[in-house]
């Protein structure tokens, strides 16, 4: 659930409600498709009834050889600064980053073929943020060059996401559903006993951003099983089955407002002006900064989706929606499409499963007063929160976008070139604000009524 596409750099990228918005766009939008007799469960995609879009228990660390891995991320942490940070005590960080990066070209290329699917998913979250800390901890060139990352990572990471369906790169399930644990071990894992394993900054301010959306996933898991409820049904159209829906529609209005208060209060602990120069920075993809990255050792390396972790939310509506505008459109082409990509295969499948399921809400509300007025509520909702995740894009990325970096101002001067020139982009390299404007107009244009006419 990337619950803010944007916001860093991947796409206003980077709060969580990814999976959940496209769901959401699925079915209460009314999106449409060819109807399918799949017995469609969470739990035939990796969906757990408790836990959602999460791992149903923390991943175990690796072992064996590939504690190598483990132990050179562990040895990165609080030791690397950011290349383009030039206050003192970033600077007095880099002899050691020089170290830890010939620490890692030394690595041994280790083979990955028979681990188990929960080590795939440490392996491809361990190498991932090996693959950023060593990009990010280079300090840049006067004229950007490709940037290789070295075979031991490379190989691997290719390797590992092919197994698990997901691009070979920094994810939303790397930062967040891959990194969560429960703060205290002897109680499951919740909104208030959730804590990560690995942060590139080792602020506070991270650790709660991620927190923060690690927080909508675990409330959105309700927003999963109403869905799957409604796909289970046998006759959509029978009066005492609207009657439930609409029901069931009011309990979806409850957690859309959940979450958008879980997304406001981001701002109570996880500071602007320190995400967007401390933390934002160390997610970036190739697409997003100056030098593109190369897999060394993977003939296919240009083609691989590189982009940096993204909130990968849908703004787009078909078919019962009324058409968006061509700059709606513009700001969406491939956009939902590539975001995907991003997400575990076994996730993929599950929207576009979904997606194949006859879930005609929008067409049932159409004709049933009873309907109605829950699923306009629900799409009120739905708008509010994309008004929200505006505000929030436009204080963690727009605006801090126009400050100056930390440091004296000589050293600011040396990272002018660090700060956004033309539209804010998101992680995922989209256009934060076009990209926003557009998921709220999609939504404003699925109401049935007139919004000066409904409740």
């Amino acid at each position: 659930m990337s619950f803010i596409s944007g916001l860093p750099h991947r796409p206003f990228s980077y709060f969580s409600v990814g999976h959940f918005f496209q769901v959401l766009n699925a079915v209460v939008l009314g999106l449409e498709s060819p109807e399918t007799t799949a017995d469609f469960k969470m739990e035939d995609y990796n969906v757990d009834y408790a836990t959602g879009f999460f791992p149903q228990q923390p991943l175990p660390r690796l072992s064996g050889e590939f504690e190598l891995w483990e132990n050179v991320l562990d040895d990165a942490e609080g030791n690397i600064s950011l290349g383009e940070d030039t206050r003192e005590s970033a600077k007095a960080k880099r002899p050691y980053g020089e170290i830890w990066r010939q620490r890692v070209r030394n690595l041994p290329l280790l083979n990955t073929d028979h681990l188990a699917e929960c080590l795939l998913q440490r392996a491809h979250m361990v190498l991932a943020f090996l693959i950023n800390f060593y990009v990010h901890s280079q300090p840049p060139n006067a004229s950007p060059t490709p940037i290789h990352i070295p075979e031991c990572l490379a190989i691997p990471i290719v390797n590992v996401s092919r197994e698990l369906g997901i691009a070979p790169v920094l994810t939303f399930a790397d930062t967040v559903l891959w990194n969560a644990k429960p703060a205290d071990s002897q109680l499951p894992m919740s909104a208030n006993n959730i804590s990560l394993v690995h942060t590139f900054s080792s602020t506070d301010t991270e650790r709660n951003y991620h927190i923060v959306s690690a927080k909508a996933e675990l409330r959105g898991v309700e927003i999963l099983r109403i869905i799957e409820d409604y796909a289970q049904l046998s006759d959509v159209a029978d009066l005492h089955t609207v009657s439930k829906t609409a029901r069931d529609l009011r309990r979806l209005v409850t957690v859309v407002q959940d979450l958008t208060d879980i997304m406001q209060n981001v701002k109570d602990t996880a500071d602007p002006y320190g995400f967007y120069w401390e933390v934002r920075p160390w997610f970036r993809g190739s697409d997003c900064g100056a030098s593109r990255w190369i897999y060394d050792g993977v003939p296919e390396s240009d083609s691989l989706d590189l982009g940096g972790p993204s909130a990968g939310q849908s703004t787009t509506a078909r078919q019962e929606v009324p058409a968006p505008s061509e700059e709606n459109k513009k700001a969406d082409r491939g956009f939902m499409e590539r975001m995907r990509r991003y997400m575990p295969g076994s996730h993929q499948a599950y929207l576009r499963d979904l997606a194949a399921l006859p879930v005609p809400i929008r067409s049932l509300a159409k004709t049933s007063p009873l309907l109605r007025e829950s699923y306009d509520l629900a799409i009120l909702a739905l708008k509010k929160f994309r008004d929200m995740h505006m505000r929030i894009a436009c204080l963690y990325i727009i605006s801090m976008a126009k400050t100056t970096p930390p440091g004296t101002p000589e050293e600011g001067l040396e990272r002018q070139g660090t700060q956004q020139k033309g539209p804010a982009k998101g992680t995922g390299g989209s256009h934060v604000s076009s990209l926003l404007k557009a998921g709220r107009d999609a939504t404003n244009r699925a109401l049935l009524k007139p919004p000066s006419m409904t409740p």
